[in-house]
């Protein structure tokens, strides 16, 4: 299978004595669906834009980055290669980040900018394929009706569809997506959380998701990677999350269900009617809004 990302020894201090993240160590395969858990603070957007190189780790630390085999960044410095590395990188952001007064399909083009000469892609002159690739991805997510519309008329799950289908232009084999489902509604929050792991299962894309919800971590992660005040708590099989674990990740307890879809929160781990149950628990235990 290969090796997506390798991490070794990541740490970062913003503020001297305060580590944002302390000897992380991580290895993911090609193809993995992976969840990043845990709460406010915990480090889990510093580690993916560490990933995607938008942070380096402190200067003169032992620290790595390799992403296809390649080195991303070393002892907090960013490899010279790094712009050839981010054109497989995809990242999808919690606000979107789509031009507004731009139609969807330009939004959507703009994940070609990187294999365009400099000219076009500042004029904005696109080809007739390059438009109906655009045209493919926004059907592919399912908004090809809004490729025309300006950005800022679409619903926020639209939105961020829309950044979806600007990663599967970009041709990105690895991606991240930073509280993709914050500020959605439950209904588009499915949506999203569907397309990503449609992507994973059809083109085998390595896609890592930060998550506030442990219900959406357990569908459709058959992976979790639990991080508390910078650190690597559990790295596993999201089946064997326990409630003790969220306590310590969370610290808030409530007595209702936190979503409807728990009963069927285990679809892409193959649990037992056992760790079903223990899910449902689980969930009960820990408030993780």
């Amino acid at each position: 299978m290969g090796t997506a990302l390798s991490i070794e020894q990541l740490n970062k201090r913003f503020i001297p004595g305060r580590a944002a993240l302390n000897s992380i160590n991580i290895s993911v395969d090609h193809g993995e669906m992976i969840a990043l858990i845990g709460a406010s603070g915990s480090g889990k957007s510093t580690l993916l834009r560490h990933i995607a190189g938008l942070i380096t780790a402190d200067v003169g630390s032992a620290s790595r980055i390799e992403i296809n085999g390649e080195c991303a960044q070393a002892h907090g410095r960013v490899s010279k290669n790094i712009r050839h590395i981010r054109k497989r990188v995809g990242f999808i952001f919690q606000q979107f980040n789509l031009v507004d007064r731009l139609p969807v399909h330009t939004n959507v083009l703009v994940g070609l900018l990187h294999r365009l000469p400099l000219w076009r892609g500042l004029l904005g002159l696109f080809n007739i394929q390059e438009k109906s690739q655009a045209y493919e991805a926004l059907k592919r997510v399912g908004i090809a009706e809004c490729h025309a519309q300006r950005a800022s008329t679409l619903s926020g799950g639209q939105q961020q569809r829309a950044a979806i289908a600007r990663t599967l232009v970009q041709g990105a084999d690895l991606i991240l997506a930073d509280e993709p489902i914050a500020s959605l509604d439950p209904e588009s929050s499915r949506n999203v959380m569907d397309i990503l792991s449609k992507i994973n299962r059809e083109d085998g894309s390595t896609v890592i998701v930060s998550l506030h919800q442990v219900e959406m971590a357990i569908k459709y992660c058959p992976r979790v990677i639990a991080l508390h005040k910078g650190s690597v708590v559990y790295d596993g099989l999201s089946a064997n999350l326990t409630p003790a674990l969220l306590r310590e990740l969370y610290g808030v307890q409530v007595d209702e269900l936190l979503n409807n879809s728990i009963q069927d929160s285990t679809l892409h781990t193959n649990q037992s009617d056992e760790n079903l149950s223990f899910n449902q628990e689980t969930l009960r235990l820990v408030h993780v809004a």
